[in-house]
């Protein structure tokens, strides 16, 4: 059995950290995993990753240039001695493939989750990204990455056996299993209209056009109803919709475990981002059934059919993302065109996307 150790930031609700715990869902009892959290806290997700089979979850406090704790890394992956490291930290992965390959680790896989930078740039920080940049050249035996855009972004364009993009996979069957309507939870009349985004609250989220949106769409039309659900949301947007008076039909939610009956409760999804690997949280919007209007950066534009990139506005065209949503509300033929469920089933099937993955280690 492959002895596997991952490392991530943490284990707060995300596209990595939902991604990791159900690829090893899906293979309990056939990974022995060790999951590094780097920032040496865990999260929201940690009792569900101790659910899995002899899972070891350990904090590991790794800074920038914390010479000590890479020497304490040393010594613990010495004493691991694992088959595989996989580190999803993009260039972050440097420094913990260097000391990797130093502990003699034959296996040395980077898995970019992201397709731009994820800080604000000086030159000595892009300059130190860089040296990271080629650290994992020097030194991971595999890249991978969950589009084609960000291999484009970090390696312009460079090519060799090592690199492969390997996009999400979902168990839709597992996903869709249980599914409720919210709406009498959340005080949403069973004939409204409802919108809704989902995502912790981030700036690449792009939530500061989200509420721009929510609040105009809302403003002029009493039929429609926004959901904005995910960590720190509801903390940082209830006070706007309050002062909007719109709280009757902006509901701010905070982290939630039920994603799936969010998306039930649903009629449209929008995913205005600013920057994204796979989104995780698109697919399981287009697995439910839902229209969507999203962002055309480029990882998106990967993710659906092309002829459906109409449906793709500037992240920050609140104009335009008004008067799109508003077509497909009025619309309902147009709806239901927009149901790719059986699409994304097949095209994002877990078990070949997993396979593939699972292949790797």
């Amino acid at each position: 059995m492959k002895k596997v150790a991952f490392f991530v930031n943490d284990l707060n609700s995300g596209g990595i950290e939902n991604y990791l715990l159900r690829f090893l869902q899906y293979y309990d009892g056939k990974i022995i995993p060790i999951v590094i959290c780097k920032s040496g806290e865990f999260g929201h997700l940690e009792e569900k990753y101790r659910a899995i089979d002899q899972i070891s979850l350990v904090k590991l406090k790794i800074g920038y240039l914390d010479f000590k704790a890479y020497l304490n890394l040393f010594k613990y992956l010495k004493q691991l001695n694992p088959d595989t490291v996989v580190d999803f930290t993009g260039n972050f992965a440097g420094f913990p493939l260097l000391v990797s390959k130093s502990a003699k680790i034959s296996n040395r896989i980077v898995f970019y989750r992201g397709a731009t930078n994820h800080f604000k740039e000086s030159y000595f920080k892009k300059r130190y990204n860089d040296f990271l940049n080629l650290l994992i050249q020097k030194n991971a035996t595999r890249i991978l990455s969950n589009s084609k855009a960000a291999l484009k972004f970090f390696f312009s364009n460079q090519e060799d056996s090592r690199f492969e993009v390997i996009y999400n996979g979902i168990d839709a069957e597992t996903f869709l299993k249980s599914r409720q309507d919210l709406r009498n939870e959340l005080g949403i009349p069973s004939t409204g209209f409802v919108v809704s985004h989902i995502g912790r609250y981030t700036e690449a989220k792009n939530h500061k056009t989200i509420i721009e949106v929510a609040v105009e769409l809302c403003r002029k039309n009493k039929d429609i109803y926004f959901i904005m659900c995910g960590k720190d949301v509801d903390t940082t947007y209830s006070k706007r919709v309050v002062d909007e008076k719109l709280q009757n039909q902006i509901k701010t939610l905070g982290y939630r475990t039920d994603v799936v009956n969010i998306l039930n409760t649903s009629n449209l999804f929008y995913f205005p981002s600013l920057t994204e690997g796979q989104p995780n949280a698109l697919l399981e919007a287009l697995i439910a059934g839902l229209p969507f209007v999203a962002s055309d950066i480029d990882p998106i534009k990967e993710t659906i059919p092309a002829e459906l990139h109409y449906l793709l506005v500037k992240p920050n065209d609140v104009s335009g993302a008004v008067k799109l949503i508003e077509q497909i509300v009025d619309d309902q033929v147009l709806q239901m065109k927009l149901d790719l469920s059986l699409w994304a089933k097949k095209n994002y099937s877990h078990q070949e996307l997993f396979d593939k993955f699972y292949n790797k280690l």
